[in-house]
């Protein structure tokens, strides 16, 4: 096996290309068998793969500097660097980050998980370089959609003026994670169709050059094009013509399914997870949100480049027809139209996960909120229990998102509760509303006391009691109930259970009636600490004799944890916190 005689870039290039197509295939290979065991990003990097050989036998990293976009099709860039034992070795599956990593190697320049940076941190390297009077090729990847974010463009912008060697390499494979939208991706197909000819030119008319390779998955090809612009003095453009998911048939077939992947079964191409009941949050925001279109032809749903996020399969995109908008990757631009539809009297539904509408920072606070304009946000995945790569923390929402003067934050505590604050948030014409989705699947449990959401900042006591007040918000609603059972239990405390429902205000008249007879005030949030909600509460009680206890997770950036592992770290379990309240006690 060539795969087994890699240990560095360097010993890419003693292959001839009829070897590089060998080496091709058994990298495909191991991919298969990490990735039905292991999951991770598929269509990705079975589409990069000659790509990426041909960019190693070509240039020569870590001298010559490769930033991939996302990084999520960075697999294969990995195993040619000194790390394919994590994708050869089972037992060494999980030594390796899903993206890029200097920690790991060399060969790495940057943590990348989000999208649209390739060309702009790229930029950056060149410009450094000619400060330090360096001559070695920056080569920025970019593909799977991420042109069509506003940083990929702005990228491009100062690059062309840069005139100096920059070279990116397009992977033009048809596909965001889903389909591509936009008037530059009719370019690339015109590109496409005419094998780079056509006098409609997106990159040219940035002042860039370019070169089209229409196999993009032909070692030889490849090569001979990356080697045409090694060393150029100016910045190129080279466009590559790949297959998303090539050398596997499913994800050839069903590109959208197979961007990423859970654990499957090679020969029928079934995940292990789809034999799971019950509905998604997204299923149950898809099918809610068909039936309010087919009352009401104002109510759009938006994503940007995640249909599946909020339910909305090929199957339903076609149901909805024009009340459906995928913008692409371009979160910024999500937000800003959002608020425009809402100005003009109909209702937007922008569904994005927690760490990607952290890119939105500036459009909610600017275009949105300072315009108070009756827009809906659904935030899925706001947990510590999600997604667990230190590029997709999904942490951080409360603190960025409650904290936006005029908006209204949800937090609810179950589907019941879920759905109708997802019913007021239509319904009323006064506040920018953003609702955290409850992670994991739909339960019945939770709060499920009717309430009129426009009475802003009202919590709901769901059990009153005394000496101890325990505030559970949104997801961690059912530790609230664990740990006011357990202090009846063991310590006899009759505890006061509140949901809150708002992340971004404070009850204060309740606060003030919790000091009649309370002495401790616990807060649980799934989330950040600093900036959260506890902090509201503990500001309020600042100048009181109240004890405040805070639960959430400490401010840091954690890769690939395991959750039992942080929640005993942050001291976020029943026992523990029960322990707290009684030692304080």
């Amino acid at each position: 096996m060539y795969i087994e005689q890699i240990q560095t870039p360097a010993d890419v290039k003693r292959l001839s290309p009829v070897e590089l197509t060998a080496l091709s295939g058994e990298i495909r290979t191991a991919l298969l068998n990490k990735l039905s065991a292991h999951g991770g990003h598929f269509g990705p990097n079975f589409g990069m793969v000659e790509a990426t050989v041909a960019l190693h036998f070509v240039f020569d990293s870590p001298h010559d500097k490769i930033v991939f976009d996302v990084s999520h099709q960075s697999y294969v860039h990995k195993m040619l660097t000194g790390r394919k034992d994590a994708f050869l070795r089972p037992e060494a599956y999980d030594d390796v980050s899903g993206y890029s990593e200097p920690g790991e190697s060399e060969h790495d320049f940057f943590v990348i998980g989000h999208t649209s940076t390739s060309v702009s941190l790229a930029g950056g390297l060149a410009k450094g370089r000619d400060l330090m009077g360096g001559r070695e090729n920056i080569i920025a990847v970019i593909g799977d959609g991420s042109l069509g974010g506003g940083e990929a463009f702005e990228g491009l912008d100062y690059v062309a003026e840069l005139g100096t060697n920059m070279i990116i390499v397009v992977n033009d494979n048809q596909m965001s994670i889903a389909e591509n939208h936009g008037g530059l991706y009719r370019n690339l197909q015109e590109l496409r169709e005419s094998d780079g000819q056509c006098p409609c030119n997106f990159f040219k008319a940035m002042g860039l050059d370019y070169r089209y390779v229409k196999e993009g998955n032909n070692v030889e090809a490849l090569i001979e094009a990356f080697a045409a612009v090694k060393d150029t003095r100016h910045p190129v453009v080279v466009h590559i013509n790949t297959q998303k998911g090539k050398g596997y048939l499913p994800a050839e077939q069903h590109k959208e399914q197979w961007h990423y992947c859970a654990p499957f079964d090679v020969q029928t191409g079934m995940s292990a997870a789809a034999s799971g009941g019950g509905k998604d949050y997204g299923t149950l925001t898809a099918e809610y949100l068909l039936d309010k279109m087919r009352e009401d032809d104002r109510l759009v749903a938006i994503t940007a480049g995640t249909p599946a996020l909020i339910g909305f399969t090929p199957e339903r995109r076609a149901k909805a027809g024009r009340q459906f908008v995928d913008v692409g990757i371009a979160e910024e631009h999500a937000v800003a139209m959002a608020s425009g539809i809402a100005a003009a009297g109909a209702k937007p539904v922008f569904g994005v996960y927690s760490t990607f509408v952290q890119r939105a920072y500036d459009q909610l606070s600017q275009d949105l909120c300072i315009n108070r304009n009756p827009a809906v946000l659904l935030v899925f995945g706001g947990s510590l229990s999600t997604m667990n790569d230190v590029t997709h923390l999904c942490l951080f929402d409360i603190p960025l998102i409650s904290n936006i003067p005029n908006m209204v934050y949800l937090a609810p505590t179950g589907k019941d509760e879920y759905l109708a604050m997802l019913e007021w948030s239509l319904r009323q014409n006064e506040h920018p509303v953003a609702i955290r989705v409850p992670a994991g699947g739909t339960w019945d449990g939770g709060d499920t006391e009717k309430a009129d959401y426009g009475r802003l900042n009202v919590y709901h006591t769901v059990r009153a009691g005394s000496e101890v007040a325990v505030l559970a918000l949104g997801n961690l609603f059912a530790l609230g109930e664990a740990v006011a059972d357990r202090l009846k239990e063991c310590c006899g405390v009759e505890a006061t259970l509140i949901n809150p429902r708002y992340t971004t205000g404070v009850d204060e008249a309740l606060m003030r009636s919790l000091q009649e007879n309370h002495r401790v005030v616990v807060t649980l949030e799934d989330g950040v600490l600093d900036g959260g909600f506890g902090e509201k509460i503990a500001r309020f009680y600042g100048p009181t004799d109240m004890k405040v206890m805070n639960y959430g997770v400490r401010k840091e950036f954690i890769d690939r944890y395991d959750v039992q592992e942080v929640l005993r770290a942050n001291r976020l379990t029943e026992e523990q916190i029960v322990a707290d309240v009684e030692n304080l006690l």
